[in-house]
């Protein structure tokens, strides 16, 4: 048996370091600021006044090095005026059984387009006016 144990990650791009096969969480001490790379998403607007687009992924030892890595990787290809870079990590979700928390209520409709009837009125309208132009 192996004295060592390696990680395996999901990630294909991330390379994890071989620790020995009894070690502990306690014996691990925290990786310092650029010792390892981490995994931030890019965000691009691109005109003045238009949605921020998710654009892609970057790896990068700190925040100031992914603004650059994205502003190369991801500004210079297309038109772009501003650029949001976030850590993958502190991007919070929804469990997919939480959908019912965006479920809108039918006594509540007119919230939405189509609960107006515009179509229906105006062909009542229309009808109105041919009986209206017969008599």
């Amino acid at each position: 048996m192996s004295d060592i144990m390696t990680l395996q990650s999901l990630d294909p791009r991330v390379v994890r370091l071989e620790l020995p096969a009894d070690a502990t969480e306690q014996q691990f001490t925290p990786l310092e600021e650029l010792g390892h790379l981490q995994t931030f998403e890019v965000f691009h607007q691109a005109k003045s006044g238009g949605r921020h687009t998710h654009v892609g992924s970057v790896h990068a030892p700190n925040a100031e090095l992914a603004i650059l890595f994205a502003k190369e990787q991801f500004g210079r290809r297309s038109q772009c005026v501003n650029m949001w870079v976030v850590k993958t990590e502190d991007i919070i979700t929804l469990a997919p059984d939480d959908a019912e928390l965006f479920a809108t209520t039918k006594e509540k409709d007119y919230r939405e387009a189509s609960g107006y009837k515009v179509m229906q009125k105006l062909n009542q309208f229309k009808k109105q006016q041919q009986e209206g132009a017969a008599s």
